[in-house]
């Protein structure tokens, strides 16, 4: 679809032009082709960009007119792209760290001020997952990184978003946070798994950098599998299922004192209807307090590191010691 509404206008200006002067083919002197313009949204402003393009005019030279652009303008946006990329990484940001849906990122940046449409959020989203894409696996970045580090411990674990759904499988180092492999895979067999560290293994030999240890959960099959491609490297349990498999029991008490206490705090939805229906100047405290129930209710922590009972617990406590300072300081008041 066309675009029906102009451009905004460009709030600022600046002009790019190549660092290298000369050819690095045959080393004769670059020569100004022509300008180019391109207009770029970013979260200061619009900023039209004076690009200036240089070429080789040496005909016997094998970069003959061939175009050289300015290194800087590829810190301002792709190719051919319209939006800086400090926006496409705030959209990056939106998406996978706070997980806000399309409409949701639409309406904050034009809260901002910028003109984008919902198309353009959801194209910018999948040029974020793009660069993500091209940063993990670039594999020059992770050999230099490995290398000079010496040494890998390997984690490996399976997600599966949905039951009936391929699992996928992710290898990664624990040292540099890098992500070596990642496959889905329809079962989870001793041999699939077997095949997945035998493909990391022949990917690390050319680097000549140790395998140190092996992280993974208690599964008989993982630890098979790891013995089989590592026999030398004793597999150590991951410290996280350790913890969730050490702490079952008190898990198990935790969620049902939560059970207990939520039935204790039930009702929160009819006091709202009856506020509005009977409206008071006490309505926006008592709806706060409503609402902070509500938030405390729908807070489960992080088992196992977090207990979501004790948790709920101390929030509910906190709210009924302040509404119990707030009775005291009106009863002080009637005469």
């Amino acid at each position: 679809m066309a675009r029906r509404t102009p451009k905004p206008e460009a709030q600022f200006t600046a002009t790019l032009t190549p660092l290298r002067q000369t050819c690095e083919q045959c080393g004769n002197r670059l020569w100004v082709a022509y300008h180019c313009r391109r207009k770029v949204v970013t979260l200061e402003g619009v900023f039209q960009l004076r690009v200036v393009i240089c070429q080789c005019h040496t005909p016997t030279c094998p970069r003959y007119h061939m175009r050289y652009h300015p290194e800087e303008e590829g810190r301002w946006a792709l190719p051919h792209g319209e939006f800086g990329l400090d926006i496409i990484a705030l959209i990056g940001s939106w998406r996978f760290v706070e997980h806000r849906s399309v409409p949701e990122m639409h309406q904050r940046l034009q809260a901002r001020g910028l003109a984008i449409s919902e198309r353009a959020v959801t194209q910018l989203v999948q040029r974020y997952e793009e660069l993500v894409s091209l940063h993990l696996t670039d594999q020059e970045r992770i050999k230099t990184r490995l290398q000079k580090q010496g040494q890998v411990i390997l984690a490996l674990d399976g997600l599966q978003p949905d039951v009936g759904h391929e699992v996928l499988w992710v290898v990664r180092d624990c040292l540099s946070a890098e992500i070596l492999l990642a496959r889905p895979l329809l079962s989870s067999t001793q041999g699939d798994i077997t095949a997945l560290l035998q493909e990391v293994k022949r990917r690390l030999q050319p680097l000549e950098v140790p395998v140190k240890g092996v992280l993974s959960d208690g599964e008989e099959t993982i630890r098979s599998a790891v013995a089989f491609v590592f026999p030398e490297i004793p597999p150590q349990l991951c410290q996280f299922h350790y913890l969730k498999d050490a702490i079952a029991p008190f898990y198990e008490a935790d969620r049902h004192a939560k059970t207990l206490l939520k039935k204790q705090v039930r009702g929160v939805r009819p006091i709202e209807r009856a506020l509005e229906e009977h409206p008071t100047s006490e309505n926006d405290a008592i709806g706060d307090y409503c609402l902070a129930v509500r938030a405390s209710l729908t807070d489960d922590g992080r088992s196992p590191l977090e207990a979501s009972g004790l948790r709920l617990y101390d929030r509910l406590t906190q709210i009924h010691d302040s509404i119990a300072r707030v009775q005291e300081k009106k009863d002080c008041r009637r005469p």
